[in-house]
């Protein structure tokens, strides 16, 4: 039986910057597949700059057909960049969940959510205030932990590796995680996939 998968997201997830086989959620389904679990290709909803609303709209564009024995979902950077509340991304990101474990076939267990990554630590928010972006990044990871947990689906962290300190940790542009850090990224997520997928 070959598993579906579909990934929700943002330029975190259509892997901006890197090439197609070097985004997470493909580097995730080879890790998958080298552990002789039979996936698919990911199937992406997701584009750079997209914020939740944004991703609601165009998960109802693509009409995504489940059920999926495998959904992913990384979203909210966008938000908290353009200055929305950790409060208002609280019932945005609560309906992108449930559609979600919706296109799951309505099993909170072949869901797993990423956590946001800190933009802060990057090149690009030079001249910002990096204490500042942290903390709220960590402020909306906070608000979509409680909802993933409270939900029974797969939280998996990534933002402490998106702080780490690499000289190859991010993309040509300074601000989106390289091909090196994506690689981790899978790495980090394949213990949740492989259970949501029962193995």
């Amino acid at each position: 039986m070959t598993h579906r998968f579909l990934a929700l997201g943002d330029s975190y997830t259509i892997g901006e910057g890197v090439a197609a086989g070097e985004r997470w959620p493909s580097r995730l389904a080879e890790l998958l597949r080298a552990s002789r679990v039979d996936v698919a290709a990911p199937e992406i909803v997701a584009r750079t700059g997209w914020t939740t609303a944004e991703l609601d709209a165009a998960i109802t564009d693509a009409a995504p057909r489940g059920p999926y024995d495998l959904v992913s979902l990384l979203i909210g950077v966008n938000d908290q960049y353009r200055g929305a509340t950790p409060a208002a991304y609280a019932p945005a990101f609560d309906g992108l969940l449930a559609r979600a474990i919706g296109f799951a076939g309505g099993a909170p267990a072949r869901v797993l959510v990423l956590s946001i990554p800190d933009w802060g630590v990057t090149s690009y928010a030079e001249g910002r205030d990096r204490a500042a972006v942290g903390a709220t990044i960590d402020a909306f990871n906070r608000v979509a932990r409680a909802a993933v947990t409270a939900a029974g689906a797969h939280w998996v962290e990534v933002t402490d590796l998106s702080r780490e300190p690499h000289d190859d940790w991010l993309a040509a542009d300074g601000l989106h995680p390289s091909a090196a850090q994506y690689a981790q990224w899978a790495a980090r997520a394949l213990p949740a996939a492989s259970a949501a997928l029962g193995y």
